[in-house]
């Protein structure tokens, strides 16, 4: 394996501070502290180069807070812009192109130019064959990122950089939340360390076990066979590794089933082979929004953004009777 050096200079190179900066500031004009480091990037700027460079840069206190996403409730923690954002934008324009090389293709969670819909093609691409992609197992990880082990982590990481003071940077963030385990939801670094930490596990699946359909965003897996009890076996196989290895738990909702039957649900759809619905989840939201905005119900976030968002959902999947009946419907009533 290859190891990487020489990359902590480059962090708070003053150049790279700028556009970290930049950057991190996207679609945050409004934020306070974004206003203070755009009175004088000079002067702030300068102040996080010196802690950088002097290493007295510590990981801020983060503001814990619930936040319910997919009907699911997340423990989120918040850093601020200054230092801590720009920092970690400034850390990882060094080291994700590091990190990117170390991925198999099909992972798609937070990576450039290889999101949910590009998975979907794949996926779609792969249940083309469907003699090879007769059952699917699909998994996912228990409490993932609260999961991660730091001491493993940072073994990961140092087997992937030879950089002493590169490895104090990350150490502190890893270790920025209180005991041995957990990353924190929130950070920006937290994507790449999640994506990182479970990729030994994909160059296992597809290069030792010679798994051809493997499918993976962050810690949400799919995998196709044309056998389904070596899908079984391998549950077991991949339930070792994940537990002798990386230290978590396989989440017992794990499934073996007939692909073309049930459908997989994944990225957000549900993918039957020759045709795609939106997830149920996501349907049913769908609906109620349109509803509210058909009705004339008042709406907390913009009804012409809501529209669009779901318009761009629906548009990779077979919608035509959620268009008549929803999507129509909600457009005319908005242009009233």
């Amino acid at each position: 394996m290859k190891r990487y050096g020489y990359l902590y200079e480059r962090i708070y190179d003053f150049d790279n501070l700028i556009t970290a900066h930049r950057n991190a500031r996207k679609g945050k004009g409004y934020y306070k502290e974004v206003q203070m480091v755009d009175s004088d990037p000079y002067y702030y700027l300068h102040q996080i180069y010196e802690s950088l460079k002097n290493k007295t840069f510590t990981t801020s206190e983060y503001e814990v807070f619930e936040k319910k996403e997919c009907e699911k409730a997340r423990t989120i923690h918040k850093l601020p812009y200054y230092p801590d954002r720009i920092v970690q934008w400034a850390t990882l324009q060094v080291i994700e192109p590091i990190f990117i090389k170390n991925f198999i293709y099909d992972t798609y969670s937070a990576i450039p130019k290889r999101g949910i819909h590009l998975g979907l093609q794949r996926l779609h691409k792969a249940l083309k064959d469907e003699e090879n992609a007769r059952y699917c197992l699909k998994f996912d990880i228990r409490k993932y990122y609260q999961s991660i082990p730091h001491d493993k982590l940072k073994e990961a990481l140092f087997r992937k950089f030879k950089d002493p003071d590169l490895m104090w940077l990350l150490s502190d963030i890893i270790d920025s939340i209180p005991g041995d385990t957990g990353i924190p939801i929130g950070n920006f670094t937290s994507q790449y360390f999640g994506n990182f930490y479970l990729s030994p596990m994909d160059h296992w699946l597809k290069e030792k076990k010679g798994i051809k359909r493997y499918f993976r965003y962050m810690d949400d897996v799919v995998i196709l066979h044309k056998n389904k009890k070596y899908l079984s076996w391998l549950r077991k196989e991949i339930q070792w590794y994940l537990e002798n290895r990386l230290g978590l738990e396989l989440k017992k909702n794990w499934q073996v089933f007939p692909t073309f039957i049930r459908g997989i649900d994944f990225l957000g759809y549900r993918s039957f082979g020759n045709y795609t619905l939106l997830r149920k989840s996501t349907a049913r939201k769908f609906k109620e929004k349109m509803q509210e905005i058909i009705e004339g119900k008042p709406m907390k976030k913009s009804k012409e953004n809501c529209i669009a968002s779901y318009e761009g959902w629906l548009k990779w999947c077979d919608s035509y009777r959620l268009r008549e009946k929803y999507l129509i419907p909600a457009k005319e009533a908005l242009a009233l």
